[in-house]
């Protein structure tokens, strides 16, 4: 079997997969009107079902389920059968749909905690429309943000087919709402704890909590040494994956002055840590029954975490080998158990990044970048490094994104989409495509000033013309979470040109060129502003252009965005937001989101 066979999707953490549910509501009243009305509106209810679970998954692969109410509901009664059915079935987003005029408030979904939208049939027969506007005025007044979703084009009432204009909604609604859903309950495990005084590994448990419904979860970073020396891991796993490493990463240069180079021995020695610590750290998030078996049945549990982070610095690295291993290969969509969904794991403990990681993988499904947003460099910065002048994407500067591990081996860019460089879902992945992320990324031993206990760092250039999305959430003192949002391109520079930048800085790490979209006003008026309005010394990166997605879980969690170049016709928030002002939608957000306050949160 093909070290690179792709793993069939599989649920790897505690509790059920969130599914959609949908409302079929209908006018009430019978003796003719109901009655004219069942077919089609469950008609329209099997549609959106069928709809969304033709173009959705999870992000472990496994198809979304739709459930849908028993009956039309006209009424509270109804609505509480419903409710009940759907908390049986494990609903985390709720869509109700309607063609007709229907009783408001008795049939609306009244859970404050699930994401919902309203979708109104647009037709001449009935007022759907009428309805929409009522109902979301409705949960409006109630203190419960729904997003509508109105046809622009009116529709026969005989005519099934959903406009376009309606899908995208229906999937960024559904998309966002899943993705809501599926981090409740789930932890968020810190290995080790603040890194070199960086903000964002001082873990908040309120942000968490309040805003994401997660837990969190803490170990030191001495369960590394614990489970290491006492064999707390699958031996056999440890000797496939060490042959792995031994077949598939090549060793890139030794910067290292001569007199302080570690030796074969040594590097053999910390390739062997380094694979363990992989092991472990995989084992820690997300448990590994291999371990029951080998006498170990509180270790085998793990602590359910959909995202973790690794100090590493300084305590761990000033000794023990580096985590950037554990980190790149955590994070691709591959290993020695074959192509499988990327984990989310944040260098330096950075766990905001790592919550900006984990939106980006829900929403796309695939494996993240993670990066020092390191060096804003203007045209003429590059000339006088390199003599030379560059154009295209980057006549304007470019933003060199870098960091010593945890960047997916994804990054490379070497899968492809309709022949272009992309990122993909691990069950698109070919094992060609793996291997050839792997042979265009080099292990560097590791720069022995930064990391003494030694390790290695993957080097690699991401190829240019991809789309992507840089995000990365902030904590403000007196407002909360903030969310920064900049789509653009990765950008491919000239070999000689690359070179000389490259080695600006650490030459062992991966490089990402980035250049965003400027809108040639505020933080997008030029690439320096960019960098310059940039809250965080990380950010995180997703393929595709994804900020309307982004803004639109923000709505549903309540973290107001304060930097985007999303263009106004693909931003998609709950009505209620229009309520708070429609000149200024940036402020709108801020007002909208501080007087709902976080989703979880208690008012």
């Amino acid at each position: 079997m093909s070290e690179f066979n792709p793993a069939s999707p599989c649920q790897r953490l505690a509790g059920r997969l969130p599914k959609i549910g949908i409302r079929p509501v209908i006018d009430g009243r019978r003796k003719g009107v109901r009655e004219s009305l069942e077919n089609q509106t469950l008609s329209m209810a099997r549609s959106a079902a069928a709809f969304l679970e033709g173009r959705l998954r999870h992000a472990c692969g496994l198809p979304v389920e739709c459930v849908i109410a028993d009956t039309c509901i006209g009424g509270v009664a109804e609505a509480a059968r419903c409710r009940d059915k759907f908390d049986q079935e494990g609903v985390g987003v709720s869509l109700t749909v309607t063609p007709c005029w229907c009783y408001g408030t008795e049939v609306m979904d009244a859970d404050p905690l699930v994401p919902k939208a309203v979708w109104g049939f647009n037709g001449t027969e009935r007022p759907g429309a009428v309805y929409l506007a009522a109902a979301l005025a409705g949960y409006s007044q109630k203190g419960l943000p729904a997003f509508g979703i109105y046809g622009r084009d009116v529709q026969n009432a005989d005519d099934s087919s959903i406009p376009e204009d309606v899908q995208e909604k229906l999937l960024r609604f559904a998309k966002a709402g899943l993705a809501a859903a599926e981090m409740r309950g789930k932890s968020y495990l810190s290995m080790g704890s603040v890194s070199m005084g960086i903000a964002g590994s001082v873990v908040d448990d309120h942000f968490f909590h309040a805003w994401l419904g997660m837990r969190n979860e803490y170990v030191d970073m001495s369960e590394f040494v614990r489970r290491m020396e006492e064999g707390i891991y699958d031996p056999e796993e440890m000797q496939r994956a060490l042959g792995w490493v031994k077949k598939y990463c090549r060793e890139g240069e030794d910067v290292n002055r001569g007199e302080i180079r570690h030796s074969r021995a040594q590097k053999d020695a910390e390739w062997e840590t380094c694979v363990k610590m992989a092991l472990i750290a995989r084992d820690l998030m997300t448990g590994n029954p291999k371990l029951a078996e080998i006498g170990w049945g509180e270790e085998a549990l793990g602590h359910n975490a959909i995202a973790a982070g690794f100090q590493g610095q300084r305590q761990w690295t000033d000794h023990w080998p580096n985590g950037d291993f554990l980190e790149a290969v955590l994070n691709s969509s591959f290993d020695w158990n074959g192509i499988r969904q990327p984990y989310i794991v944040a260098t330096e403990n950075d766990s905001l990044n790592g919550a900006a990681m984990l939106f980006g993988h829900l929403l796309t499904d695939t494996a993240q970048i993670f990066s020092d947003v390191r060096t804003y460099w203007s045209p003429e910065a590059i000339h006088a490094a390199t003599g030379k002048k560059v154009s295209g994407d980057a006549e304007n500067g470019i933003i060199h994104l870098i960091n010593s591990g945890p960047t997916a081996l994804d990054g490379t860019g070497r899968q492809s989409v309709n022949g272009s460089p992309a990122i993909k879902p691990f069950w698109d992945i070919t094992p060609e495509e793996a291997k050839q992320c792997l042979e265009h990324t080099k292990w560097c031993p590791a720069e022995l000033e930064y990391f003494r206990g030694g390790g290695f760092s993957t080097q690699f250039l991401t190829r240019g013309r991809m789309p992507v999305t840089m995000s990365r959430i902030n904590l403000v003192k007196g407002l909360g979470p903030v969310l920064q949002i900049a789509e653009g391109h990765t950008v491919e520079l000239p070999a000689d040109v690359h070179e000389k930048l490259n080695r600006r800085t650490s030459p062992t790490w991966p490089t990402t060129w980035f250049v965003p979209i400027l809108t040639g006003s505020g933080a997008f008026g030029d690439v320096y502003s960019v960098m310059a309005n940039w809250g965080a010394n990380h950010g995180a990166i997703s393929y595709g252009h994804i900020g309307d997605l982004l803004i639109t879980l923000a709505s549903m969690l309540r973290i107001p965005v304060n930097m985007h170049n999303v263009p106004e016709h693909r931003v998609y928030r709950p009505s209620a937001w229009n309520a708070f002002g429609t000149q200024d939608p940036e402020g709108a957000d801020y007002r909208a989101c501080r007087n709902y306050g976080p989703l979880y949160g208690l008012k």
